[in-house]
């Protein structure tokens, strides 16, 4: 046992002494732009403002069934599930990266006959022994390895939160559409049953000779066009449930609603905060540096292969050549040993691994940079997008309030008789059209609204 003292004791000394090589991480400087484009100073830059991505999704999305499904999503939803047997996976890849800087211990015993001309009848031996293996992390190849790993196992974790913040975008995009869509039926149907008294006002005018018959097929084409919309509106409440039940992890079928699409609570001013805290809130750009951390490191493995390497070994046991003395006599046996292993000629395999080590740090340095300047275009798309958007569904709603209006007085000229039904025909399809336009106008402002909270990062927390 003192034998294997003074192996531990000499592996100890030899790690101590030894270094890591390779480069050491640095983050890769990056050009922040002061603030997002296209945003005034307000509420935003105020440093005790809670920003946009700080928020809960809890408190962004207020409407309690959306609430419910993201929350089923996020405990049934497969991609979660996969997401987080990655995390496992990688847990066990860090545990046996880690497991190679540490001794290995092993235990042996035997039995062995011997014979030869000399001793035709020679003694049978019994052995056991404990040995002792180390490989000496004496230019830090294993500790890079770890390094490596643990990197990975972080941009594993951050995979996951990207998947976290996709899904509830995801969700909360769908389920606004659904709403969409289900203000469009509801205003079909209603034009329906309003369309169906036109059809048969007009055949009755038309059977009394007061009026032509171009009024009856003027007043069944809105009709028509009113049905239209009801086929193609529920069509697209299917296809839409169907959607969310996937994301659910469900079977198609239906969903439940809450608030109507145009009663859905939402911030007219968004608090952005500074752009350089995005590299900190994005889960995107931290998995990506977690991968560029990964590589740096592997870069350090690939380097140490140019060194000697170190291994050290140690073995004590016990030998006797007869059964019933076996742990009696003095037959102890230990041995020590130790050998260094300098690569010369590897077909220039060795410097290859090493090139490719640094091209694929270089690489996923330049993924690194993309996915920051990504990060940065997303935010100033979406706050384009959700302020422009919301001015334009203002807009929508004024000339639908307009269509409306002009439709009605269209339809108090036609019963007085001072105009015909074409005047009718022409306003109502105006006002039909301005209002499945003025609900598109409301989805795409509540998709914005959901792009915008996904481009700051919110919806997971750092």
């Amino acid at each position: 046992m003192t034998g294997i003292r003074k192996v531990a004791a000499l592996a100890f000394v030899l790690l101590i002494a030894g270094c890591k090589v390779g480069p050491n991480y640095k983050r890769p400087i990056v050009a922040t732009p002061d603030q997002y484009r296209g945003i005034a100073p307000d509420l935003s830059a105020q440093p005790n403002t809670q920003t946009f991505a700080e928020m809960q999704w809890q408190t962004v999305f207020q409407d309690e069934t959306l609430r419910a499904l993201i929350t089923e999503a996020l405990t049934n939803n497969y991609n979660m599930q996969i997401a987080a047997s990655r995390i496992q996976q990688a847990r066990a890849v860090v545990g046996e990266a880690r497991a190679n800087q540490l001794p290995s211990l092993s235990a042996s015993g035997g039995i062995e006959y011997q014979r030869n001309a000399l001793a035709p009848h020679g003694p049978t031996i019994d052995s056991l022994g404990v040995g002792l293996n180390y490989m000496v992390d004496f230019w830090g190849k294993y500790r890079r390895a770890t390094e490596a790993a643990r990197a990975q196992l972080l941009a594993t974790t951050y995979a996951r939160s990207v998947v976290q913040t996709t899904l509830i975008s995801d969700v909360a995009t769908a389920y606004f559409q659904l709403l969409e869509f289900d203000y469009q039926l509801n205003f079909a149907l209603k034009n329906v049953a309003d369309d169906k008294e036109v059809v048969r006002i007009n055949a009755v005018k038309y059977k009394g000779g007061d009026s032509a018959i171009t009024d009856v097929y003027q007043a069944d084409l809105l009709l028509q066009q009113s049905e239209a919309q009801v086929i193609l509106s529920q069509q697209s409440i299917a296809q839409s449930e169907n959607q969310i039940s996937i994301l659910l992890g469900r079977n198609p079928g239906p969903i439940a609603r809450g608030l109507a699409l145009v009663n859905q609570p939402h911030l007219a001013v968004i608090p952005t905060g500074l752009p350089s805290a995005l590299l900190e809130r994005r889960p995107d750009v931290r998995q990506s540096e977690a991968t560029l951390i990964a590589a740096n490191a592997n870069v350090g493995v690939a380097r140490a292969a140019f060194f000697p390497q170190i291994s050290l070994t140690g073995q004590y046991g016990l030998e006797s050549t007869a059964l019933t003395s076996f742990l009696q006599g003095p037959a102890s046996v230990w041995a020590l040993g130790g050998q260094v292993l300098q690569p010369i000629y590897a077909g220039g395999a060795i410097r290859s691994a090493y090139d490719l080590a640094w091209a694929q740090r270089n690489e996923a340095e330049l993924i690194y940079k993309q996915t920051v300047q990504d990060a940065f275009g997303d935010v100033a798309n979406g706050l384009v997008g959700y302020n422009q958007s919301r001015l334009y569904r203002m807009k929508i709603e004024e000339q639908t309030n307009t269509y409306q209006e002009t439709a009605r007085l269209a339809n108090v000229r036609f019963s007085g008789g001072v105009t015909s039904f074409l005047e009718v025909l022409v306003v109502q399809q105006q006002y039909f059209t301005s209002e499945l336009a003025l609900a598109q106008a409301w989805d795409a402002e509540m998709q914005n609204y959901v792009q915008l909270y996904q481009a700051l990062g919110g919806g997971w927390q750092p």
